[in-house]
């Protein structure tokens, strides 16, 4: 049964969200005024209708939970005190990519994508460099807990690649791929930018499920174009495993509860103080390492490079702060 945290009053993190200061100024006041471990600052326009917010997030909860990884050979002092999977695997330029789900709260299907070109480039020794299909995942997801763009799972899409494959597609009018992605990507942080804002956009639908590709210009076949995965797991509230796991495999995807105040993040290492919540996000973990003695984990978002480090954050590591480090999930792309 899939549980919804769109909305709610869920505790979880380290600090209990009891401090709601009003607005996003108020939190980025109450942030910054604290000293914590990060800084705040404006990435959202001052009004910003309700539901582009929800948008923001997408992650569904579900009570069935994929096979925890057996444990990793590596001994742990082989773990690097910090570990960047972009510099690792340099000739994997996905790994650097900010994806922007735009107003679709996809992020899901976004992150497991991301992911998994990512692993598929790094199994592949580099040979493998096209970008895999957020759009498949969002529109075709459905028996396996995906709802399109009203949420899904972690497990959602990597049960769809391994069941079912998926094609490649790049961003929103890229024409890269067999399934490009549908929703355009949008300024989630102000009201004028170089992209449209996304409060003043329509809320579109799920895009059609299509067994064909979508991009006239693609030569592959949709049949011929899919990449499968051999084996799915999670990496259950373990830091070395996870830390292993990044290390042989490459990054990985997690969820956590989003407060309003990691809205508001500009730099540092985030952990939650202030706000309320809003549901549950989905993200792409790859790497980690220690700012002024507080440790973190690496973690590309998908709300485009105009939010918060160039589309990077940092989140405190060790502490399963809003729940980031129980719901780790990947899985072994299988290479053709």
């Amino acid at each position: 049964m899939i549980l919804y945290w769109l909305v709610g009053g869920l505790i979880g993190c380290v600090y209990s969200a009891t401090i709601n200061p009003v607005g996003f100024d108020g939190i980025i006041e109450y942030v910054n005024s604290i000293q914590t471990t990060w800084k705040a600052g404006h990435n959202l326009a001052q009004q910003v209708d309700n539901k582009a917010v929800n948008y923001l997030a997408g992650l569904l909860e579900s009570e069935e939970k994929l096979p925890i990884r057996e444990k990793h050979t590596i001994p742990d002092s082989e773990i690097p005190e910090e570990f960047d999977a972009r510099k690792q695997w340099h000739n994997c330029h996905s790994i650097g990519h900010i994806r922007d789900q735009g107003n679709c709260a996809s992020c899901w299907a976004v992150a497991g994508a991301g992911s998994l070109t990512d692993r598929l480039c790094i199994a592949s020794n580099g040979s493998f460099t096209m970008p895999l299909s957020d759009v498949e995942v969002i529109a075709c997801a459905f028996p396996y807990g995906g709802l399109g763009c009203r949420g899904g799972t972690e497990r959602a899409a990597w049960d769809y690649f391994a069941n079912h494959g998926i094609v490649t597609g790049g961003d929103y009018g890229s024409k890269i791929g067999c399934q490009p992605y549908e929703h355009e990507p949008c300024e989630h942080h102000m009201d004028a930018g170089e992209l449209p804002s996304c409060a003043k956009l329509p809320l579109l639908p799920t895009p059609q499920c299509h067994s064909k590709c979508t991009n006239p210009s693609y030569l592959a076949t949709f049949e011929d174009d899919h990449h499968k995965i051999k084996s799915t797991y999670m990496l259950d509230n373990n830091v070395k495993e996870i830390q292993k796991e990044i290390l042989t495999h490459g990054p990985l995807v997690t969820g956590f509860q989003l407060y309003e105040d990691f809205v508001t993040y500009k730099s540092g290492v985030y952990q939650h103080v202030a706000g309320k919540l809003l549901g549950r996000h989905g993200v792409r973990v790859i790497g980690w390492g220690t700012e002024d003695g507080t440790p973190y984990w690496l973690v590309a978002n998908s709300w485009n490079t105009h939010w918060g480090d160039a589309g990077y954050f940092k989140f405190i590591r060790g502490t399963n702060d809003c729940g980031f480090e129980e719901s780790v999930v990947g899985g072994v792309p299988l290479v053709q």
